[in-house]
């Protein structure tokens, strides 16, 4: 039986939790998640878990917070001025927002908590910080995109 290596492009149906056992992400109900092994397109711990894998095969994969989204970064933590937010806009703890950085890229935050002339943003994925339980099922093995050699 053909076994998943780096290269391959594979599709898999997966569901995510956190270690409290809450749901955070699932293909149930959409296509398989199609991604080539190796190639950066999901986090590293995903990658790891599907290698080797047969067609049909079905295991649950632990994943640190180091192979997955990485620990919560300080430097993603933002007090931005509460006087540049519109007055009539409602805030509240747990909001999620776009803000658009220097670069003119939209960056997404979640408010955490408000203050009186300052309002804490917390631009970090919102899964830094946690280890993932990832249930996976490989459906499909495509292959590894042929190599094209120049003379």
């Amino acid at each position: 039986m053909q076994q998943v290596q780096s290269g391959d492009t594979v599709k898999v149906h997966y569901h995510g939790r956190l270690t409290d056992g809450t749901t955070f992400d699932s293909s149930e109900g959409r296509d398989p998640l199609e991604f080539q092994v190796g190639s950066g397109q999901v986090i590293a711990g995903f990658d790891n878990g599907v290698m080797g894998m047969v067609i049909g095969e079905k295991k649950t994969v632990q994943i640190p917070v180091d192979d997955a989204y990485g620990p919560k970064n300080p430097e993603m933590l933002i007090e931005f001025p509460r006087e540049q937010v519109p007055e009539d806009m409602p805030l509240e703890a747990g909001m999620r927002l776009n803000l658009n950085n220097s670069q003119g890229q939209v960056v997404p935050v979640v408010i955490t908590e408000i203050r009186e002339e300052v309002i804490l943003l917390d631009a970090n994925h919102p899964l830094a910080g946690e280890d993932l339980t990832f249930d996976i099922e490989l459906v499909e093995i495509i292959g590894t995109p042929s190599k094209i050699i120049m003379p």
